[in-house]
């Protein structure tokens, strides 16, 4: 999967199924997820905008994951989502994700 930072420098890191999109991001040391909350949807810090073409393949927030997205995210687009609740899946090869400048 690749991560685009908020300089729009590219890191294309190899993903394990089932992991999520904020743990391989973690686990890389991609700058720019901070992932205050560890994953436990008590926060925002992991947010990221999915690629157009994979946001049918990731689907939407529910709705915990939409209020801390209403709550805490500034720039939040129709993309949107946290990096925590994106896991991997076969059918996400290739996923691409930007990660904004600020994380909340």
């Amino acid at each position: 999967m690749t991560y685009i930072d908020s300089t729009g420098r590219a890191h294309t890191v190899d993903a394990t199924v089932g992991d999520t999109v904020m743990a391989t991001a973690v686990k890389n040391g991609i700058p720019g997820i901070v992932a205050e909350c560890g994953g436990n949807r008590s926060c925002a810090t992991c947010h990221v905008w999915v690629a157009e073409r994979f946001a049918p393949l990731v689907g939407g927030p529910g709705d915990m994951e939409e209020d801390l997205l209403d709550m805490g995210v500034s720039d939040r687009r129709p993309t949107s989502r946290l990096s925590c609740q994106i896991r991997i899946t076969e059918d996400l090869d290739g996923l691409t994700v930007e990660i904004p400048a600020d994380q909340p």
